[in-house]
């Protein structure tokens, strides 16, 4: 195996874990690491990126998102919250400098907007 798959190899292994550390700590999203992960084990090992796609709780996700660029609408609901209540939280109890939390907040809505432009369903075949 040449180093930039062993690279891959390695990197989408780290995401697996942080998406396993999401399942236990409400903080840290899940699902991105699940599909950076996929995305790094398809440069290395198509197997693990197909057993991830074919897995039974995370596989439909995956899926919907690789070949359509579906976000449920659970999950647009759930970001844009989590965004909002740390742009809250950056404003008014953080104590980091205003421009930071500006600067934060404007990126978080930025992506905000990403996530609910993009569709909440599979389109009909």
């Amino acid at each position: 195996m040449n180093i930039r798959k062993t690279l891959y190899l390695g990197f989408g292994w780290f995401c697996v874990g942080l998406g396993g550390l999401g399942i236990i700590m409400p903080i840290l999203p899940t699902t991105p690491f699940v599909l950076v992960a996929v995305w790094a084990f398809s440069k290395s090992s198509p197997e693990l990126a197909e057993k991830i796609r074919n897995h039974p709780r995370f596989g439909p996700l995956v899926r919907d998102w690789q070949d359509h660029g579906v976000i449920p609408p659970l999950a647009k609901l759930l970001a844009v919250s989590m965004m909002s209540v740390m742009a809250i939280y950056l404003f008014l109890y953080s104590g980091v400098p205003q421009w930071v939390a500006f600067v934060a907040t404007l990126i978080m809505v930025s992506v905000a907007i990403y996530i609910l432009l993009r569709p909440s369903r599979k389109p009909k075949a």
